[in-house]
């Protein structure tokens, strides 16, 4: 209505000009060249909406959240500390501001967010760090004050008592300051919330929480960490077995299963898996089900699923039959060096063409290991170059299909020597020349090399038998392999 009025009186003044015959040409042009200027700044995101989600419209609680157990329980009693105001004040405690979230991606920070806005009921603001910045000096501060004006008038207008603003990604505004030379916009954003958030008191009629989510929380600017601002930093971690397994259940309760899907395998086979992964695995599962046009969802679904979450899709593309034969080889020497190193281990041999894959070996972690010896590194050096010695000795030559394995073969080499576990011992990283360096890296690689061409010389017979079977079905199932395996002893046997 504004714009319109102004608009009309605008008119009336240019033909009242016109009448009385002023040259009013020098007055457009000044008013059209600041109406652009405006509108500019007007679409860079001065006047931004946010994803504003009251507690009435998100059902999420913390109940919803799989695992995560530790964070839920850090993250509640940040949150008690706001519910129970008229407590913290006989008690003189000042309330918490902020809270930072630090994790992998997909780990549940955003639904952390959620559940915490619904806990405390309150009124919910996300947005990302990004949005804030642009090439307009002072335009992340004004979104940012923005921001803070509009948490507070939400809150009212729902006759909310809290305000939870939740910033994804906060350490693109939340850098450390001096890093950006060409201009101090960063610094001046972060500098804006900075103020905003030591502005927080506990007599306010609004009390307003930040909650921050990064997975860079090494590059945040020592400012905003200090007690009084992000006061709580809470880790949210890849989820362990059991928070897997509970995970996988709260993704499939809408989900019929069929009575062979056993969730606690799936759970074991998913070490590394983040939140994320799994609501998409469950998500790929049904998928592959209806594709089938069945009407429960079976196993075979979850395992074809977990190859497609960690490998991609299924590729057109044929390799020719040499390179095929080439493929099943180099996937059974891996396979035959993980089961010979550790009984059970292989979940799953295929080779089929999946993303920058021709071929893949699935192990199946008996337990989720988070410190490594140098057994059980040395035995994934031996694993990894299984694939190219079996090509050496059953066609006679390698290929560079085995560069990817040779590249993880030399970190998990490097991680022995920077661990202390080589012969070198504890050594510095920064003053030991390159030289050594290559020479232990080379003694390690050899060692598991000779190792692993030991163990495939003498079982020549049951890569020839898996490669077979490999090349009839396109993959085998560990069960399947091992009962390969089994029969092959069995017979050399009698």
């Amino acid at each position: 209505m504004v714009k319109e009025i102004s608009l009309g009186v605008f008119l009336a003044v240019i033909i009242f000009l016109l009448l009385q015959g002023v040259n009013v040409m020098p007055i457009v042009f000044f008013l059209g060249l600041f109406s652009m200027i405006y509108y500019l700044i007007d679409n860079s995101g001065i006047k931004k909406s946010y994803n504003k989600i009251s507690s009435k419209q998100s059902t999420i609680t913390f109940q919803d959240i799989g695992g995560q157990d530790i964070a839920k329980k850090e993250l509640l009693e940040a949150l008690d500390f706001i519910k129970e105001r008229d407590s913290i004040i006989k008690l003189g405690i000042r309330p918490l501001k902020g809270i930072l979230l630090i994790g992998p991606p997909g780990t549940g920070k955003t639904l952390l967010a959620k559940a915490a806005a619904n806990y405390i009921d309150s009124v919910f603001l996300a947005t990302s760090g990004s949005e804030f910045i642009e090439m307009y000096a002072g335009v992340g501060a004004q979104r940012i004050r923005k921001l803070f004006e509009t948490a507070y008038q939400s809150a009212k207008k729902e006759e909310k008592n809290n305000a939870v603003i939740f910033i994804d990604e906060i350490d693109v505004l939340a850098g450390r300051r001096g890093q950006h030379n060409s201009h101090l916009e960063y610094d001046q954003t972060l500098n804006q919330l900075l103020v905003e958030m030591d502005g927080i008191k506990i007599e306010d009629d609004v009390r307003i929480l930040v909650i921050g989510a990064t997975n860079r929380h090494d590059i945040l600017d020592p400012a905003i960490l200090r007690p009084g601002r992000f006061d709580r930093i809470v880790k949210v971690d890849l989820p362990d077995r059991d928070s897997r397994l509970h995970i996988l259940k709260i993704h499939t309760k809408n989900k019929p299963l069929s009575d062979d899907v056993n969730l606690e395998k799936i759970a074991k086979e998913t070490f590394g898996f983040s939140g994320a992964h799994l609501e998409s695995l469950t998500n790929e599962a049904a998928i592959l089900a209806m594709r089938e046009k069945e009407e429960l969802i079976h196993e075979r679904h979850f395992y074809e699923a977990i190859d497609k979450v960690i490998m991609g899709e299924k590729l057109n593309r044929k390799p020719t039959k040499d390179e095929i034969y080439r493929i099943a080889v180099h996937e059974t020497g891996h396979a035959l060096l993980s089961e010979i190193i550790n009984p059970g281990s292989v979940s799953a041999i295929t080779i089929t063409s999946r993303g920058n894959a021709l071929g893949y070996m699935r192990q199946n972690y008996h337990d989720d290991l988070y410190l490594y010896t140098r057994d059980y590194l040395e035995n994934q050096i031996a694993i990894l170059l299984g694939g190219s010695v079996a090509e050496e000795i059953l066609i006679g030559n390698r290929s560079t299909g085995a560069s990817s394995d040779f590249e993880e073969a030399v970190d998990f080499a490097k991680r022995i020597i920077y661990s202390g576990l080589s012969d070198l011992g504890v050594i510095d990283k920064d003053s030991i020349s390159s030289k050594i360096i290559y020479e232990t890296i080379s003694k390690i690689i050899k060692r598991q090399e000779e190792r692993a061409f030991n163990y495939i010389s003498s079982r020549k017979d049951i890569v020839l038998k898996v490669t077979d079977r490999l090349l009839e079905s396109e993959k085998l199932y560990g069960n399947e392999f091992r009962q390969i395996i089994e029969t092959n002893y069995l017979e050399s046997e009698g």
